[in-house]
């Protein structure tokens, strides 16, 4: 911040600057001139023709340094074919000055023909009554004296802008310094925060950092929810494994004769158990990544094809907004459509409806799968989410899909409920997951 606007204020400052000097310069250049124009129109107010032929003046020129040699300011009258009347300043030199053109308007330029003293030069060609000459009067004053005028203001430019850049500097510093106080503040907050164990800027701090530390306060609390899943995550794996384990030591202990089969049983429990630990530890590892998001028609459509080839005799059909999107990995909603279509296909009595996005929410996208089976009783519907429990147990499974449905859903935001379907008499189940944005 402070080089852009060191630089900034350079350029600025640079360009102000020769456009300034242009016009003053132009300016002083202009005040020269006139006070010359004024010298010279002078003389041709006080010019007369004498009996002789010859020009001369009726008053005096008021300037003193016209009478003091090489004092720098000097005039002169010259006619063909008749002597130069020049200024006392001149002392013994002329001005050069060509008679073989005419000026009707006073003419300025740059003369060198003293090498030592450049001068300024304005002329004009007059007439003067009672005589035919074309007179040329001239008027000159040293060129030092305008470069000296110019050189004094340019140096009070140059002083006056390295003042104004310098302050500009300074109150450029001063707000990038007052400017990021509210930053340093966040810093500050941030390490005290860190030594004290906080989990939250809660001191106050300006309006300018606000969102900031709003944003950082929600990563905070969304760090800490994740801490708490994986610790959560954690003593719920490790209490699920403790008691199969203990089973195990005890028989392996007590030298039981069906050692065997309740090693394997015991190790298909804490199978189960490990499965759904890693479908819920994958989902919550795959929301931390980014914004998910997943076509609901697409999964719904693999998942029936996958579907169809186990149950063959089953019948589905499928309808709604096929296009939905919901904030969900793809492979996570495969994971929870796979457990309810085939729960539906494998309790139903053969017929399996899914309906997608049957509620239109803004919010919320709904997907609908209905069977004709049994169904459940209200007041079991709670309890089958539980992990491990089962309704129907002389079919194969292990008790843990719609427990994985539910973990894996609110890990999203959404949730699962149960209910009964009044087309086909069975079990409704609601999946409800947050709409893309």
């Amino acid at each position: 911040m402070m080089l852009i606007a060191a630089g900034w204020i350079a350029v600025l400052l640079l360009g102000g600057g020769v456009a300034l000097d242009r016009t003053l310069t132009g300016q002083i250049t202009r005040n020269f001139d006139a006070q010359l124009s004024y010298l010279l129109n002078g003389m041709i107010a006080s010019a007369e023709i004498g009996p002789d032929g010859e020009v001369f003046f009726n008053r005096a020129l008021g300037d003193q340094r016209l009478l003091e040699p090489n004092s720098g300011l000097y005039w002169q009258i010259r006619g063909t074919g008749h002597d130069d009347f020049p200024s006392r300043s001149l002392w013994d030199r002329t001005l050069d000055v060509r008679t073989d053109h005419r000026d009707k308007e006073p003419h300025a330029y740059i003369s060198n023909q003293f090498p030592s003293e450049p001068l300024r030069v304005m002329e004009r060609s007059v007439t003067m009554p009672g005589s035919d000459t074309v007179w040329q009067f001239t008027v000159a004053e040293r060129k030092a004296n305008l470069d000296e005028q110019i050189g004094r203001f340019r140096r009070i430019l140059l002083r006056s802008f390295a003042v104004l850049g310098l302050g500009l500097l300074v109150m450029a510093a001063l707000q990038t310094w007052y400017g990021l106080g509210p930053l340093r503040g966040v810093r500050r907050a941030i390490q005290r925060m860190r030594s004290s164990g906080s989990n939250r800027v809660t001191e106050p701090l300006p309006l300018e950092v606000q969102p900031l530390v709003l944003e950082l306060d929600a990563l905070l609390a969304h760090n800490q929810r994740q801490a708490e899943e994986a610790r959560t995550h954690a003593g719920n794996l490790a209490h699920a494994l403790k008691t199969p384990l203990t089973v195990v030591m005890n028989a392996a202990t007590a030298h039981a004769p069906d050692l065997a089969d309740t090693v394997i049983r015991e190790a298909a429990v804490m199978r189960r158990q490990v499965d759904h630990h890693l479908a819920r530890a994958r989902a919550v590892g795959r929301r931390a990544v980014g914004q998910a998001r997943a076509q609901v028609g697409e999964s719904v459509e693999a998942v029936l094809r996958a579907v169809t080839v186990l149950y063959d005799k089953a019948r589905f059909d499928l309808d709604g907004n096929r296009a939905a999107q919901v904030a969900i990995e793809r492979q996570d909603l495969d994971e929870i459509l796979g457990n309810l279509i085939e729960n539906a296909a494998k309790y139903g009595g053969g017929s399996v409806f899914v309906t997608i996005d049957p509620v239109s929410d803004p919010k919320w996208c709904e997907v609908w799968v209905e069977d004709d089976g049994t169904g459940i009783p209200e007041v079991e519907r709670e309890r089958i989410f539980d992990r491990g429990a089962r309704l129907d147990t002389g079919k194969p499974g292990t008790g843990l899909g719609l427990a994985i449905v539910r973990d894996v859903a609110e890990i999203y935001g959404g949730s699962v409920t149960l209910d009964e379907s009044e087309d086909l008499g069975g079990l409704l189940v609601k999946l409800r997951l947050p709409r893309a944005g």
